[in-house]
């Protein structure tokens, strides 16, 4: 690019060297007398000259970049798809799994059996009362609450006789109408009543039960 500016310049200054020689000979002719028309063949050429200016050299192309050995990128392969089918082979037997229950916690042990009722008792000999059972409850013994309302009646009743020969329980079978008679019947016979005890086949007392009456009547 320096050498064709240069190349184009050395150019300029030779047209312009040409053209002043021109211009100093033109005005040694006019001093000279030289012929209007050699002057006017000189302007004449002058016109016609014509100092054409070289076009510039195309511009070399810069050299093309180097190339980088860049190895290729490696190939991806994808998967083969996954086909579902819902056909199921005759041949295959398909397991299913199931958690596992917990195990089943063992049976309670079997209650033992119930003892076996005592054999009963043969008595050769009942419970006998000691006494007279009418002494049991008198008439002092009458209660003043049931005197006083008027109450009178006839309580039944039975009792426990252990191989003692004492009362130990008291149940009324037959009310009197009055509670404050029957209370009094109970507590009276249990403190008062004694009997000889039963016994069984071997002679040996044993407990038996005894029942009986008491009428109350009012004092006159």
């Amino acid at each position: 690019m320096a050498y064709a500016d240069q190349e184009m310049s050395t150019r300029r200054v030779v047209s312009l060297g040409v053209v002043a020689l021109l211009h100093a000979g033109m005005g040694y002719a006019l001093i000279t007398g030289l012929a209007y028309d050699a002057a006017k063949q000189v302007f004449k050429d002058l016109e016609t000259f014509d100092v054409a200016e070289e076009e510039p050299e195309p511009e070399e192309p810069p050299p093309p970049p180097e190339k980088l050995d860049i190895p290729p990128p490696p190939k991806v392969t994808a998967p083969p798809p996954v086909v579902k089918s819902s056909v199921v082979s005759e041949n295959t037997q398909q397991v299913v799994i199931t958690p596992s229950a917990p195990p089943a916690p063992p049976p309670p042990p079997p209650a033992p059996p119930a003892p076996p009722p005592p054999p009963a008792v043969v008595k050769a000999q009942k419970a006998v009362a000691k006494g007279n059972p009418a002494n049991w409850a008198t008439t002092d013994d009458y209660p003043s609450s049931a005197i006083r309302a008027e109450e009178q009646g006839t309580t039944g009743f039975r009792v426990d006789v252990g191989p003692d020969g004492r009362v130990t329980s008291c149940q009324v079978t037959s009310s009197s109408g009055s509670s404050t008679l029957d209370e009094a019947t109970c507590r009276l016979v249990t403190r008062r009543a004694r009997f000889t005890p039963a016994k069984d086949t071997t002679g040996a007392a044993v407990s038996d039960t005894y029942s009986n009456r008491i009428r109350w009547v009012l004092p006159e």
